[in-house]
C-alpha cells in the first residue's frame, strides 16, 4: 500500500511569542538554533521568524503587536509536568520535543541549568503504571527533560533509547464521550 501523501517530516511548527528579540536571544543564543529566515508581515501585522531546529526542520514564531495574552491551562499546559497539570485544550499545542542524542541528555540538562534555565530532572519513560522509572532498564524507550521558553512554551529534549517496534503499538484509540463539535 502506498501512502496517500509523500511526507518528509515537519517543515515548520509556527508558534506565537510576546517579544521577537527575546525569542531570538533564547532560541539562537541559549539553544543554538540558527535564525534562517525573517519576514516582516505586511501592513504592520508583525513578524514571522524561522529557526533551524535540526534534521531539515524549522521552528517558527509569529510576533503580533496586538496578540491576546496567553491562557495557561487552555492554550498550553499550566506548567512543566513536574510542577502541575499537563492537560491543555483540544486544538492547542501542548509542547515541542526536540530530538537529542541519548548519550548527551544529562550533559544538555547541565548546560540548561548553567544558562539559568529551570528544568526537570531527566526522566526515563517506560511502560510501567506511571510511565516513569528511576533507573534505566530495557523497557525505557525514551529519556527526556522539560523546560519552558521565555513565553512559557513547554519544550522537551527527548532521546529515543531503543528502536520502536510493532509491539509498542498496543492500545486502542480512545473515543470522545460526546459528539464532536465542528469548528
Amino acid at each position: 500500500m502506498t501512502a496517500p501523501f509523500e511526507l518528509g517530516g515537519i517543515n515548520h511548527l509556527a508558534l506565537v511569542c510576546r517579544d521577537m528579540a527575546r525569542t531570538v536571544d533564547f532560541y539562537s543564543g541559549v539553544l543554538g538554533m540558527p535564525l534562517v529566515k525573517t519576514i516582516e508581515l505586511p501592513a504592520g501585522m508583525g513578524q514571522h521568524f524561522f529557526f533551524d531546529c535540526g534534521g531539515g526542520d524549522c521552528l517558527a514564531f509569529f510576533w503580533f503587536p496586538d496578540a491576546p495574552e496567553p491562557a495557561p491551562g487552555v492554550s498550553a499546559p499550566r506548567a512543566r509536568p513536574d510542577q502541575g497539570e499537563l492537560t491543555s485544550a483540544i486544538g492547542s499545542m501542548n509542547h515541542v520535543a526536540f530530538a537529542v542524542p541519548a548519550d548527551a541528555i544529562d550533559d544538555y540538562r547541565d548546560r540548561l541549568v548553567a544558562a539559568g534555565i529551570d528544568c526537570t530532572e531527566v526522566a526515563n519513560h517506560d511502560d510501567s503504571e506511571f510511565g516513569l522509572s528511576e533507573d534505566m532498564h530495557p523497557g525505557v524507550f525514551v529519556r527526556s527533560l522539560y523546560f519552558q521558553d521565555p513565553d512559557g512554551i513547554l519544550l522537551e529534549f527527548a532521546a529515543w533509547t531503543r528502536p520502536l517496534t510493532p509491539d509498542d503499538v498496543r492500545h486502542a484509540p480512545a473515543r470522545a464521550a460526546g459528539p464532536a463539535v465542528t469548528p
